[in-house]
């Protein structure tokens, strides 16, 4: 909650400080050619990192902040593979909230899907759970590359240690009226290496010891845990936009 705050403060700081500095009255805004008195929008948005909604404020046609929440549960089959075995994640995100400033390096161009590009960087809040759970095929699963056959499921818990993470990304956010348009944007949270627990009540019919098999498991959930691909949180999102 103290993050949050902190977030949240800073934020309104920056507010303030794009306001003192937006001192034309009338400004063209990224992504089209018409002009308005007040040089911010809001939008809707899902995907990755769950759904909600974002405030923009636009300095200039080149520079614009943009503060956003996204939360909600995510279901993604096969989602995760390591070393033979497939888990699907359950990812809750309880509560992302993130600041970014935007830079649209084609602001002043008169063609409205160059001004509309714009390169992200920021830092996020992040508060996600992730639940995994692999189910066997006919009893039969691979654990840490060896095969078996079993009765019963593979559950875990996967959290990302760092609770503030900065960001990467590239976006689109095009204008088709002076007040509606749309927006897309892909890029990545550096969120450390997570914290992995897997276990299993699974009978363990042929293939290896149970004791074997438990041994995989904890070498499958170091594996997972150690793994340069989940230092990072890919992102990938769409959303309507409001400019007033």
């Amino acid at each position: 909650m103290y993050r949050i705050r902190k977030l949240l403060v800073c934020s309104a700081l920056a507010t303030v400080a794009i306001n003192a500095m937006a001192d034309e009255a009338v400004i063209k805004e990224p992504g089209n050619t018409y002009k308005t008195y007040l040089p911010t929008s809001v939008r809707v948005e899902g995907g990755t990192t769950g759904y909600g909604g974002a405030f923009t404020w636009d300095v200039n046609p080149i520079v614009g902040v943009t503060l956003g929440y996204n939360g909600g549960n995510i279901n993604w089959r096969n989602d995760i593979k390591s070393h033979g075995t497939k888990y699907n994640l359950d990812q809750d995100n309880n509560s992302n909230v993130y600041l970014n400033a935007e830079i649209h390096p084609w602001g002043h161009s008169q063609n409205m899907w160059a001004q509309s590009a714009y390169i992200a960087g920021g830092v996020a809040y992040l508060d996600n759970d992730y639940k995994l759970t692999s189910k066997s095929d006919n009893g039969n699963v691979t654990v840490n590359d060896t095969k078996y056959n079993v009765t019963g499921d593979i559950t875990g818990k996967m959290k990302y240690k760092n609770d503030i993470a900065p960001y990467v990304g590239l976006g689109i956010r095009p204008m088709f009226s002076q007040h509606w348009g749309m927006f897309g944007e892909v890029g990545a949270y550096y969120s450390n290496n997570p914290s992995v627990s897997l276990t299993s009540n699974a009978t363990v019919n042929s293939g290896g010891s149970q004791a074997q098999f438990q041994n995989d498991l904890a070498a499958e959930q170091n594996k997972i845990a150690n793994d340069d691909k989940y230092k990072w949180l890919p992102v990938a999102k769409v959303g309507v936009v409001y400019k007033f």
